[in-house]
């Protein structure tokens, strides 16, 4: 028996950067693949690596009981997938979505006879299949299921279980994106302000990425303040110095002539929460957190 009698055959639909990335470590490790892209030269590109072409997604679900997909988005997941038989098939939707998504989509799938985990990537292209990059995946839904594909879906990058709801994948997706994104926001404010002087971007780099590390106590002690309740506590810079200290960041911005639109929106929250009740006054600022909800209109 060769090695490739013994690994899962998969279909893979969807190969941009990512896709390609994936079907070349499955190739790789010997995984019998089937792929189809729309732009069928990306996929003809991987017949000369030992991948099966199908020329429509039709074609390529039909060829494996496990179809994993890596479209642009939730709708392509959609169109591309509309009228193709989808029973007693295993789909692994790795697009990137939103929870509401993930749930519809599970839903959408069982109806049709198909079993469905929804994924959540945290890895760029050249981070699969280098398991020292440190990427992995989201995945939720049926855990039977995730078990069943668990060893083939780990050949790309590491995974990470995070529910039965369908939902909770994307979630997390999202929340660490969004966190990402907060963080460039202020790296950017931070390289804008010195624009112009005598201070190189490479000299404040370094101290950059200290003081950000220095700072990274406030993700477990958000966490652990939202769920005890408890902002008052062992309060190393209260709220009320938050905010004042804030007006010195403003002037700043101001006189190195800097757009401070990347920072006010949470400045701005510290500045509502301490408004609301004078009690806050003495919180820790992750206490200003739970205003984002209310602000939607939500309790």
């Amino acid at each position: 028996m060769t090695d490739n009698l013994v690994k899962t055959p998969l279909t893979l639909l969807g190969l941009g950067d990512m896709g390609t990335a994936l079907a070349r470590t499955w190739l790789a490790a010997g995984h019998p693949l089937t792929v189809w892209n729309r732009t069928t030269a990306k996929a003809e590109a991987l017949a000369a690596e030992g991948a099966r072409v199908a020329a429509t997604p039709a074609e390529a679900v039909a060829a494996n009981e496990l179809v994993v997909l890596c479209l642009l988005d939730d709708a392509s997941v959609g169109s591309t997938l509309d009228g193709v038989d989808l029973r007693g098939r295993d789909l692994v939707d790795l697009t990137t979505g939103t929870p509401a998504e993930g749930r519809s989509r599970a839903a959408w799938a069982e109806a049709r006879g198909a079993r469905f985990i929804d994924a959540g990537i945290m890895a760029t292209p050249s981070m699969i299949g280098v398991p020292e990059a440190g990427g992995y995946v989201f995945y939720s839904g049926s855990r039977p299921l995730f078990d069943r594909h668990r060893a083939t879906l780990e050949v790309p990058a590491g995974s990470r279980f995070v529910g039965e709801d369908p939902g909770h994948a994307a979630l997390h997706d999202v929340a660490l994106l969004s966190a990402m994104y907060g963080l460039f926001a202020g790296i950017s404010h931070a390289y804008a302000l010195i624009e112009g002087e005598d201070v190189a971007p490479k000299d404040l780099a370094p101290l950059l990425s200290q003081w950000l590390g220095a700072m990274g106590f406030f993700v477990g002690n958000a966490a652990e303040r939202l769920t005890s309740g408890d902002f008052t506590t062992e309060v190393v810079s209260n709220l009320s110095m938050q905010v004042t200290a804030s007006g010195t960041l403003l002037r700043t911005a101001a006189e190195q002539g800097v757009d401070a639109g990347l920072i006010t929106p949470y400045l701005d929250l510290m500045r509502e929460r301490l408004a609301a009740d004078p009690a806050h006054a003495l919180e820790d600022t992750a206490g200003a957190i739970t205003l984002l909800r209310r602000r939607a209109g939500r309790n």
